[in-house]
């Protein structure tokens, strides 16, 4: 994929995510992950470790994850969010290919697209995944040094181009969850950085026909992976604000056992 390839590919993703960042809905956004934030700070490390455990429990018995051959799943914060360490370690030493996220630089002009953006690397096996350095935030972290020595899921950015690796399930983090009332379909709202709608732009314009479903969408399964207290009840008056391109996830795994689904007509 050449840069001016991926240039254009970034501006249409950023002509679509005007509309998604109108100023009402963008303010929506923003208060829910403000009460968010202090609602997860309530949460005691003793409640998000038996949460994890849970999710762990349900992801690992979850029949795609089994069947799966290549998995990303983000790396988690040390607290605020499920944590993700069971799941790495269980997914390679099951022997698939486990890919994480990787921030790093875009090389376009701010007119042309975001400074940053996110891909995902594979990790070779778990004394690499132990090796990894946390970052200011305390995320393990991939060494931009390392990274060429990787498999990465989507072409890069600078007219070199990896073979992309296609993924069977990707694990997502967000801030908060829900069920939207007429489709059923499971409503995300992430950290507000744009670096997931982005990837998964990308992934869906490099997909293959191959890789797509009937209705043109990348076949891989978009799951997160959520604490109880982020699912928002009905009866809370709280929901989730989305736009007309804002995409649905699969589901959810939940931190009291729970799996939610979004229904297959809700999806589409």
């Amino acid at each position: 994929m050449t840069k001016s390839g991926v240039v254009g590919q970034i501006q249409r993703a950023m002509s679509y995510e005007t509309d998604m960042n109108s100023s009402v809905l963008g303010a929506a956004k923003s208060q829910l992950r403000s009460v968010m934030k202090q609602r997860l700070a309530n949460i005691t490390q003793e409640s998000i470790a038996a949460q994890s455990a849970k999710v762990f429990d349900s992801v690992s018995g979850f029949k795609p994850y089994v069947d799966a051959k290549r998995v990303a799943v983000y790396l988690s914060m040390p607290g605020g969010e499920v944590q993700t360490d069971s799941i790495v370690r269980h997914a390679l030493s099951s022997g698939k290919q486990v890919f994480v996220p990787y921030l790093h630089k875009s090389g376009l002009r701010p007119s042309d697209g975001p400074a940053r953006l996110m891909d995902m690397v594979s990790l070779r096996d778990i004394e690499d995944y132990q090796s990894l350095q946390r970052d200011k935030w305390g995320i393990p972290s991939v060494d931009a040094t390392t990274v060429n020595e990787r498999l990465r899921s989507v072409g890069e950015l600078d007219g070199k181009r990896s073979e992309d690796v296609s993924l069977d399930l990707i694990l997502m983090p967000g801030v908060a969850f829900d069920v939207d009332p007429q489709t059923r379909a499971i409503r995300r709202l992430g950290h507000g950085k744009g670096f997931y709608d982005y990837f998964l732009h990308r992934y869906a314009l490099a997909a293959s026909a191959e890789e797509k479903t009937s209705d043109g969408r990348p076949a891989v399964l978009l799951y997160a992976l959520a604490l109880k207290e982020q699912l928002l009840s009905p009866s809370s008056g709280e929901s989730v604000p989305v736009g007309p391109h804002d995409q649905p996830i699969d589901g959810v795994f939940l931190g009291d056992g729970q799996i939610k689904e979004s229904a297959k007509d809700g999806a589409n």
